[in-house]
């Protein structure tokens, strides 16, 4: 994919190093000059010194190229402008923004950020999962908080396990993304059983979250 992203602090910098060994085509905007020429020195990664605020280095960038533009510098207005530009004046298909104040999440996905990230979000829940005794953790929503993805740790009490994924009726609009059991990590498939201590990855719309709860870990008590 041809993947722009503006801002190179250490958030943008190791972002566009993991893209690139992911064998991604990447541009980074970045307005310091400094950072701009320690990047230089990482080969295959271009680099444009500029503000991706203003039109003239999007273009440079050949924004309307872009299959994903990453806005993650550490300035909100910012990166919700960056979003905006992209998506209004050069329909970038997929926008993505970091989020640094948690306040700001509702205000980015009403503007139109496909998927907005609240890094202090996702540690939370991270952390709640650690220290609760819940088994249902909602670990992110995007699409304007329409989707959500969550995981469920599957009990010995699971209405689920033994059972084929085929078997399950799931709500709509719902699908199991992965399987972590133990050190290994699940394809799902149809024939895929479920067993106890799972840990499903699903996505599925917000409104639907209490339903698939219940298909896979049944009625809390």
């Amino acid at each position: 994919m041809y993947i722009i992203v503006a801002g190179a602090g250490k958030v943008g910098h190791f972002l566009a190093q993991r893209l690139l060994e992911d064998r991604h085509t990447v541009v980074i905007i970045e307005k310091d000059a400094e950072r701009c020429r320690k990047l230089a020195e990482t080969p295959n990664m271009i680099i444009i010194n500029g503000d991706a605020c203003e039109l003239r280095y999007l273009q440079e960038a050949h924004i309307e190229r872009a299959d994903v533009l990453a806005a993650v510098t550490g300035d909100d207005e910012d990166n919700l402008v960056i979003c905006q530009l992209a998506k209004e004046k050069y329909s970038v298909r997929r926008t993505v923004a970091r989020i640094n104040d948690p306040a700001n999440e509702h205000t980015f996905s009403e503007l139109g950020v496909d998927i907005p990230i609240d890094a202090t979000k996702i540690i939370a829940k991270i952390i709640e999962e650690e220290v609760s005794f819940t088994d249902f953790v909602n670990l992110m929503s995007f699409k304007r908080g329409k989707l959500a993805i969550v995981r469920v740790d599957l009990t010995d009490e699971s209405p689920a396990i033994h059972k084929n994924l085929n078997e399950l009726v799931l709500p709509p609009d719902s699908v199991l993304v992965s399987i972590i059991r133990k050190d290994e990590v699940v394809v799902p498939k149809g024939n895929t059983v479920l067993e106890p201590g799972d840990d499903i990855i699903a996505l599925t719309l917000i409104e639907n979250e209490q339903q698939l709860l219940k298909a896979l870990i049944g009625d809390l008590r």
